[in-house]
């Protein structure tokens, strides 16, 4: 079964955990490019919207879904099953520990760092094969500065930044109003070198 970006968010079961919207999602996977065989860890992957995603571009791959709450990983598996995502595995835990025995991967997202960006950060960097991408979506000024600082301290990485703001029209009566999501700053690293194969 083929796929294009962007499953519309009211497909999704949720929860009381926080998703990211379908405009983010395709942003944050276009600057992904992930390929059909690669192995994608997402940090913090609430109900799993953006794991399903990269799991169905990466048909030959696998997806690693971390999160510390029992309710996001319940909702993980629920949207795995209903989008028939067999690549998916959830993982229980908070990171940089939740990573420890991960493989080495071709993408990295970051979703949620729990204020422990510095050390997540650190150890994503190990585990991301060269010519990997690492990125990083932020809701705060502070997270998205952090990410800055940290990434360029890091010579073997070319770091990119944008700030998105979505704003979707709903009708209201017989007129259409603006509904403005909130600002996401998309924060894309890739590591120099050469992807195997």
């Amino acid at each position: 079964m083929s796929h294009s970006l962007g499953i519309p968010d009211e497909q999704f079961i949720r929860g009381d955990i926080p998703m990211t919207k379908q405009e983010i999602r395709i942003l944050t996977l276009a600057k992904a490019s992930i390929g059909a065989a690669d192995t994608v860890i997402d940090i913090g992957a609430g109900t799993g919207s953006l794991s399903i995603e990269a799991a169905l571009l990466a048909r030959q791959g696998r997806v690693y879904a971390i999160e510390r709450e029992p309710e996001g990983i319940e909702l993980i598996k629920a949207n795995a099953a209903k989008f028939e995502a067999g690549n998916v595995q959830a993982v229980l835990g908070s990171a940089p520990a939740a990573l420890a025995g991960l493989p080495a991967a071709e993408v990295i997202l970051i979703g949620g760092s729990g204020g422990r960006l510095p050390d997540i950060l650190s150890s994503a960097d190990q585990l991301l094969k060269p010519g990997g991408r690492l990125i990083v979506t932020a809701v705060t000024v502070e997270t998205l500065s952090a990410a800055l600082q940290l990434m360029r301290q890091r010579p073997a990485y070319a770091v990119e930044a944008c700030c998105v703001q979505v704003t979707r029209i709903q009708p209201v009566g017989t007129s259409n109003m603006f509904k403005a999501l909130n600002p996401i700053y998309i924060i894309t690293c890739t590591k120099e070198g050469q992807a195997a194969g």
